[in-house]
């Protein structure tokens, strides 16, 4: 019977951030993927999962031992009023502002937010317009 259950995108099977607050990740993380209806699984005192995103101290056994650089990483957002909170979100949890939400030149529809997470990456959530998926996701059941 399966205990887990991940989903994942079509190109990315994860991408992890190793930093040196994982306290202060762990805070920011929770926050903002609970606004995007992310669930965030802890998982002991080192590392948390959120779907593709794997966020860990630099003395984890994942990390190696070694801090990953910057990062720009974006999330879909179901609409501007999740760009919106998300925002709000990550700043009243540690982040700092890299681009209040709204429209952006990319293409006439593309609404985003961005702010730097407590390590200095670049994080955005963007709704691209209304769209048709084809699944939510890709359940992984284990």
């Amino acid at each position: 019977m399966a205990t887990n259950q991940l989903h994942r995108g079509r190109l990315i099977d994860h991408v992890q951030l190793v930093v040196p607050d994982f306290k202060a990740s762990e805070t920011f993380y929770k926050a903002v993927m609970s606004v995007l209806d992310i669930p965030v699984f802890v998982m002991g005192d080192d590392y948390l999962m959120a779907d593709e995103l794997v966020v860990s101290s630099v003395g984890s056994a994942t990390a190696s031992g070694q801090l990953t650089g910057r990062h720009h990483l974006a999330f879909q957002a179901k609409d501007r009023a999740t760009v919106d909170a998300f925002y709000s979100a990550a700043l009243a949890h540690g982040g700092r502002d890299n681009g209040a939400p709204g429209l952006r030149a990319y293409h006439p529809s593309y609404y985003a937010a961005f702010v730097l997470d407590p390590e200095g990456n670049n994080i955005e959530a963007v709704y691209q317009g209304e769209a048709k998926r084809s699944a939510p996701s890709v359940t992984i059941d284990f």
